[in-house]
């Protein structure tokens, strides 16, 4: 439910040590609708990035939320095109032994045709502000996304990619950062621990003051954690 805009903070305190690219997702900031193309939206959003890795040599990858279960996508599919790897927020849930119960009530909201109620409660625990606090528009538009969400929520439930088959992530030998926020759901830190487990040079960081949104609410202690990842390449 995010930009490519919630970049620019970061990229600011970064200042120009890495040349950064970032993308809208399908049906979200300033990209058209999304279109399904056969695939799931995992899939297709992994594609898309996957088109824009440097034609040669290799890319430090940066990802919040979804955006780092794609990111960890692209690392374990492209191990040796990967320089870094900093995850913040992976909602990697198949990590979880418990993953089937994470959604349980807002697929059950979803499957009533309460799309405004399934919003509110995802909001609940993954937003940066209660779903009742955002202007209208904001509110219109993340009612139309929900159902993007429930879908790639599904393939990270399941880990339909099969990311976390044996000896994938151990393949994975680049730098790897994971950022979580101190106040974040219980199930990011469960996740982060498990990843780090099998991931064979990782670090873990957590943000003080901070929960899921900790790109948008603490740009200073990101920025930091991501140019600390950088310089260990």
């Amino acid at each position: 439910m995010g930009s490519s805009s919630y970049w620019g903070p970061i990229a600011a305190r970064l200042g120009g040590i890495v040349d950064l690219h970032a993308f809208d997702a399908p049906g979200h900031g300033r990209s058209g609708p999304h279109e399904p193309d056969g695939t799931d939206y995992h899939t297709q959003l992994t594609g898309l990035a996957a088109a824009r890795l440097p034609s040669g040599g290799k890319a430090d990858l940066i990802g919040h939320s979804l955006g780092a279960t794609v990111a960890l996508r692209l690392a374990v599919e492209n191990p040796a095109r990967v320089r870094t790897l900093t995850l913040i927020e992976p909602v990697m849930f198949a990590a979880l032994p418990d993953a089937g119960s994470v959604f349980t009530r807002v697929d059950a909201l979803l499957a009533e045709g309460r799309d405004e109620d399934a919003t509110r409660e995802f909001l609940g625990n993954w937003g940066d502000k209660p779903f009742d606090a955002l202007p209208a528009a904001a509110r219109q538009r993340m009612t139309a996304q929900m159902r993007i969400v429930a879908e790639v929520n599904d393939s990270l439930v399941h880990d339909r990619a099969r990311m976390l088959a044996a000896g994938r992530l151990e393949a994975v030998t680049a730098p790897v950062m994971l950022i979580r926020g101190a106040d974040s759901p219980g199930s990011i830190a469960r996740i982060e621990e498990a990843l780090a487990a099998r991931l064979p040079d990782a670090r873990q960081a957590v943000v003080a003051g901070a929960a899921h949104m900790v790109p948008i609410t603490h740009p200073d202690d990101v920025a930091a954690l991501i140019a600390e990842n950088l310089a260990r390449a």
